[in-house]
């Protein structure tokens, strides 16, 4: 049995599978054109040994470790100037591996231990990465110049004993360089992962410190009360107190992917509060606010600024977690990325796009049948088929949207969401007592979800106490101003000013509801703009919306309000429909 110590790279291409899933002539020529312009020519000028191809993979030896490393970063430098003008889901990347170590010679080919290494190496590389174990990084420190991240001793699959792992810091990587020793990069959890910074107090007052220290603690607080979030503790973000330091870093250390930060500044008897949220990875700045108040009650202007800032965060990360799940190919997607796009054509309120988030709910729920949120997705855009008439046929909905709430609520009881959707659920079956009960629930959990107290407002406006309703619907604008949900937050308020005869007010918040984004597909702004109208007296008018309203559902009718619009009181129903009959409504 032939033995040697040998440098072995271990390379194959990431996401091989849905590339030739995608074109597999086409992925085929252009793995072999990459071999032969690129990672041959590279092997063979640092004198190294093509042992083997697998595939998409490659088994390379070298008798020096230095001449391994430099082929490796080259290849890898090289790689990205060639992907720099294909499109993100056309890029062949590569994983490299490269460790040191005995190997067995059989023939032209080699095993043994120091192979296997190397290709477990190669395994948890990054795309576009280079693993490196111990012995590679002690042959290499001192011989060049390149920056190493200390990855932690790792367990390997079927290797006995943990290898301590090192990365190559490329060019252009977005990790700060950091020595042999220093902690890993964390990894980001599933969810959105956030840290609150401590706010700078910029007063020049020391006594003023605990005000913004104060404000950020609460920000923590109340931003851990959504559980699709991931909140850093006080105790670790509050380390950087004091630190000039860049949020890419910050957001390395901690294992996040956005960061709040802020600051106080007091003049006299005012106030100013600013706060800005930023992506850490690529140090986008996603949104900013400035809060100016005057110092009456301390303790009052800090719960007060805190619940703005949080209200106005939660749906920016929103935001940007589905724009980011849209940008990702299909075959890379996890439950939360699934749920994300699911939210994403949700919101988009119409039959096409309700009907895909409904798919992509089902397609998180396979992936993890375990996971709340997408039975709370799915229990959502069930409501909307039904509410809005996606569907000609809506008996079969409503028992399926009610177990998938009732399945969320099981899975995670103290997700806010989950008992939002079964509330939306409970009131379209009429069950408005347990809706109330639900959505009081929800807020319990999370005072700052908007979409639980426009819940609430719904659930009373059908239950008969419309000023009730008023309120709630009232604080869910001021809590998220800018949801995509608006347009209903507005329409809901229409409904009960109708309700309480005061259709001045209705047609105003029914023309609001129309103007924002997302209405465009949704029905009851307009019938409420004709109902309005009617009892006002305005009949043309009430007619020409109602025109609006029939273009959007040409099958609207009393027969369909009374299946979906279950009003507890009947002169409140009598009222509402009499309106749409004076504009001409059909049975």
């Amino acid at each position: 049995m032939e033995r040697r110590l040998a440098a072995i790279l271990s390379a194959d291409v990431v996401g091989y599978s849905r590339l030739m899933a995608a074109d597999e002539a086409g992925t085929l020529d252009r793995l072999k054109s990459l071999r032969k312009d690129l990672v041959d020519p590279k092997i063979a000028e640092h004198h190294g040994r093509i042992v083997k191809l697998m595939g998409d993979g490659a088994l390379v030896e070298f008798a020096s470790i230095v001449d391994a490393v430099s082929c490796a970063v080259e290849i890898q430098q090289a790689v990205v100037e060639r992907n720099a003008d294909e499109r993100d889901d056309w890029r062949m990347e590569l994983r490299i591996g490269v460790n040191l170590g005995d190997v067995i010679v059989e023939g032209d080919d080699i095993y043994g231990d120091g192979v296997n290494v190397a290709a477990r190496l190669q395994e948890i590389a990054e795309p576009g990465g280079i693993s490196i174990s111990r012995p590679v990084y002690d042959q290499v420190k001192n011989r060049l110049e390149l920056d190493h991240d200390y990855l932690g001793e790792r367990q390997l699959k079927n290797i006995p004993e943990p290898v301590r792992v090192y990365r190559v810091r490329l060019a252009g990587s977005e990790t700060a360089p950091i020595g042999a020793g220093a902690e890993p990069k964390l990894a980001l959890p599933d969810k959105p992962s956030i840290a609150v910074l401590p706010f700078e107090n910029m007063s020049g007052d020391p006594e003023q410190e605990y005000f913004s220290d104060g404000i950020s603690e609460d920000i923590i607080t109340d931003l851990s009360k959504f559980r699709s979030l991931f909140v850093i503790a006080r105790n670790s973000s509050f380390t950087f107190k004091g630190q000039a330091i860049e949020i890419k870093e910050v957001g390395r250390r901690l294992g996040v992917r956005y960061v709040v930060e802020g600051s106080v500044r007091r003049a006299g008897n005012r106030v100013r509060i600013s706060a800005q949220l930023i992506d850490a990875p690529s140090d986008a700045h996603l949104w900013a606010e400035r809060y100016d108040r005057d110092l009456e009650d301390i303790f009052a202007i800090q719960d007060d600024v805190t619940r703005a800032i949080v209200a106005a965060i939660e749906p920016e990360l929103g935001i940007a977690e589905r724009q980011r799940a849209r940008r990702k190919a299909p075959d890379n997607l996890d439950a939360w990325e699934w749920y994300q796009r699911g939210l994403w054509h949700v919101y988009r309120f119409t039959a096409e796009e309700n009907a895909r988030a409904v798919d992509m709910f089902r397609r998180a729920i396979e992936i993890d049948a375990s996971f709340a949120p997408p039975y709370a997705g799915l229990a959502y855009a069930l409501y909307f088929d039904v509410i809005l008439g996606y569907v000609d046929e809506p008996g079969g909905r409503l028992p399926e949207a009610h177990e998938a709430a009732r399945t969320a609520v099981r899975l995670d009881d103290k997700d806010a969401f989950g008992h939002v959707a079964l509330g939306r659920v409970l009131v379209t079956l009429g069950e408005l007592d347990a809706a109330i009960a639900a959505t009081d629930t929800a807020i319990a959990f999370n005072p700052n979800l908007a979409v639980a107290h426009q819940g609430r407002g719904l659930a009373l406006c059908f239950a008969g106490r419309s000023e009730e309703a008023i309120d709630a619907l009232d604080e869910a604008l001021r809590l998220s101003p800018r949801d995509p949900l608006a347009w209903s937050f507005m329409m809901v308020r229409s409904v009960a000013l109708i309700l309480l005869r005061r259709h001045d007010e209705a047609l105003e918040w029914a023309r609001k509801s129309q103007r924002q984004p997302n209405a465009d597909g949704a029905v009851w702004p307009y019938a409420l703009e004709a109902s309005a109208l009617a009892h006002l007296g305005r009949i043309d008018e009430a007619r020409a919306a109602l025109e609006r309203a029939l273009a959007i559902k040409p099958d609207f009718s009393t027969a369909f309000i009374d299946r979906v619009m279950r009003l507890r009181n009947p002169d409140d129903r009598a009222h509402y429909l009499d309106g749409l009959r004076k504009a001409g409504l059909p049975e």
